[in-house]
Parts: structure tokens; C-alpha cells; sequence
């Protein structure tokens, strides 16, 4: 960041009020709502200063339904601010009220999270109990991840965030997007945690991307096409999105005849096929990689990669995109 930056930057949150809300979105995306119990100031003058510090680039907004998350930006004014914020004194009276008064708001998820999970336990027990343990699942999912750790990862249909906090540490800054609100509720409890805040929540459609072309260096759709009307769609939107020599990992049933899971468990699809998979990936413009495939009980689980290609006539990229290559191996 220039000079110039980092004074625009500084006189953004030189302000009392200012300063306890990037304080407190430094540990946890929070709403307007959320942030009016903890410093108990009005919601017009609170939003005053949000809307301050997300035109100076220090905070993000995430709009989902009614409500709109609030984060400290994982851009350069953020970490900017990060660094400032290590130098706050913890015994500060004020401070600790805040982090009290957040530690509340932080149960209320968790209890509002398990609650969630002791409504749907039973589906989600009956599924795995067809399928080899999560933990195989998890540690094959690991085995195609870059070796090195990349710049931007995104999770598609993050569910209970169980993705993000497997991968958090393979990229600088995780997304994860999903349609329902309350699965991003129990994911958000579940990332309300030092060593994921370099994750973050949006509510999007897999079909439909909130991201710029070239956006992201792995892209994870894990037990998601099944539920899709179109999963060439969320196929064709990963690939968009992933910059050259991104990697795209889907998981994901081989074809089954269990009718119960799309009766019971609204799968549309009763699993996927390898040329299937394969020619969605292509149509994409995507290298397809060798299928793995975990069998064991009545579903088999697969996992597909592809790889975005290198435009030919994209010197500058391709000589990029040689130079991460031993990322992808």
C-alpha cells in the first residue's frame, strides 16, 4: 500500500466509534443489528460509520436476505488496519465490554447452529451411513489440493462450512457460497474462530456467481451437483471463475439406484458418471484429470479435477501459469 493509501486508510478509523467496530469485525462478521447491542449506539449512526470505513475499503458488505454482514476486507486496507489493531491495549475497559458483549452474540450462534444440527442429524447420519467415513472423504480431498498454499480458494454450497475449515489453510482468503440461509448460519458459527478469519460467507447460487472472471485458484463443490437442477451450470460458472491453471475438485456420488436419497433427501441426481463429469468439464474449457473413486458400503464416493487452461495467445499468463504449475501436480 502507497503512503497515500495507508493515510486515507488510517483517518477512516481514526475515531473512537470507528475503531471499536473494525475491533470487533476483526474477530467476527456481525449485522448493523448485531453491532447496535454490542456498543449500544443507534443503527442510522452506526451505519453512518459503516458506510464510511466500506468506501475507504477497510470493511466488506455481504447483503444476505434482510440482513447485511459486515467484515474487516482482506484487501490491503484491511491488513492494514489488522496490523494497527495488535497495538490496542486488551485490558482497555471499553474493549473488554465489547468482546463481552460479543462472546454473547457468538453462544446465541452456536446454540442456534446445534439446534439446526439436532433437527437434520438424522438425515445427514442416514446419508453418511452409506458411504465410506467423512474423514476418507476429507483426507482424498486434501490429496488434490495445491501443495503449496494459493491466493483465493471458494467452496460452493459451503453448507455447514466443514470445507472451508478443512482448507482454510491451503489459501490466503476462502469463500464459501450457499443458497440457505440457515446452513450459512451454522457456517458462520463454525468459522467464528481465530484460525478461520481469513474465511468469509456469501449467500449465492452456484448457477450464478457474484465473482469476476478469473477470480479464484481452487474451486470445491463437495456433495453439491446432486442437488442442482443444472449442475453443468455451477460446472461452467466454477471454471469462470478460476484463474489459469485453477483447479476445480468436485465430489460427489458415482451413479446408484438408492431412490430413498432423492425421495427422502431431494437429490435430483442419482449420482454422476465419469464421461458425464468429464464432458461437462471440457464443455467448460477444462483439462479433466483422472477420477478417484471410494467405494465402500452402498454409494461410491468420486472425485473429479479439472484444470483452467491457458489461453495460447496469453503470453503473460501462460509464462504465469509455468511458473505455479508445481502447485497443480
Amino acid at each position: 500500500m502507497d503512503s497515500g493509501g495507508l493515510v486515507e486508510t488510517l483517518r477512516a478509523v481514526a475515531e473512537p466509534t470507528r475503531l471499536r467496530l473494525v475491533a470487533l469485525l476483526a474477530e467476527s462478521e456481525l449485522t448493523v443489528s448485531d453491532l447496535v447491542s454490542i456498543l449500544g449506539q443507534s443503527q442510522p449512526r452506526l451505519s453512518r460509520h459503516l458506510k464510511l470505513l466500506c468506501d475507504a475499503g477497510v470493511l466488506e458488505r455481504s447483503p444476505e436476505g434482510v440482513n447485511v454482514y459486515f467484515r474487516l476486507s482482506s484487501g490491503q486496507p484491511g491488513g492494514a488496519v489488522r496490523d494497527c489493531l495488535k497495538n490496542l491495549d486488551d485490558d482497555d475497559a471499553v474493549r473488554i465490554l465489547d468482546r463481552r458483549r460479543l462472546s454473547a452474540i457468538r453462544r446465541s450462534r452456536a446454540v442456534s447452529a446445534e439446534t439446526y444440527f439436532q433437527r437434520h442429524a438424522a438425515d445427514w447420519d442416514a446419508i453418511r451411513s452409506l458411504h465410506i467415513p467423512e474423514a476418507d472423504v476429507e483426507q482424498a480431498i486434501r490429496k488434490l489440493l495445491p501443495r503449496k498454499k494459493v491466493g483465493d480458494l471458494l467452496d460452493l454450497g459451503t453448507g455447514t462450512g466443514r470445507m472451508l475449515q478443512l482448507c482454510a489453510g491451503n489459501a490466503e482468503h476462502a469463500v464459501g457460497i450457499d443458497l440457505s440461509r440457515e446452513m450459512l448460519a451454522v457456517a458462520r458459527a463454525n468459522l467464528d474462530a481465530p484460525e478461520y478469519r481469513n474465511c468469509s460467507l456469501r449467500r449465492a447460487s452456484a448457477e450464478q456467481l457474484p465473482f469476476t472472471d478469473s477470480s479464484f485458484d481452487v474451486v470445491l463443490s463437495h456433495m453439491v451437483l446432486h442437488f442442482l437442477p443444472e449442475p453443468e451450470l455451477a460446472i461452467a460458472e466454477a471454471a469462470r471463475v478460476l484463474r489459469p491453471r485453477g483447479r476445480l475438485i468436485l465430489v460427489d456420488f458415482a451413479p446408484h439406484d438408492s431412490s430413498v436419497l432423492g425421495a427422502e433427501h431431494a437429490h435430483r441426481w442419482p449420482g454422476f458418471t465419469d464421461a458425464q463429469i468429464g464432458e461437462w468439464m471440457e464443455e467448460a474449457g477444462l483439462l479433466v484429470g483422472r477420477p478417484v473413486a471410494l467405494p465402500g458400503g452402498q454409494l461410491t464416493v468420486k472425485l473429479w479435477r479439472g484444470e483452467r487452461s491457458v489461453p495460447v495467445e496469453s503470453h503473460q499468463a501462460a509464462a504465469q501459469a509455468d511458473s505455479n504449475f508445481e502447485l497443480f501436480q
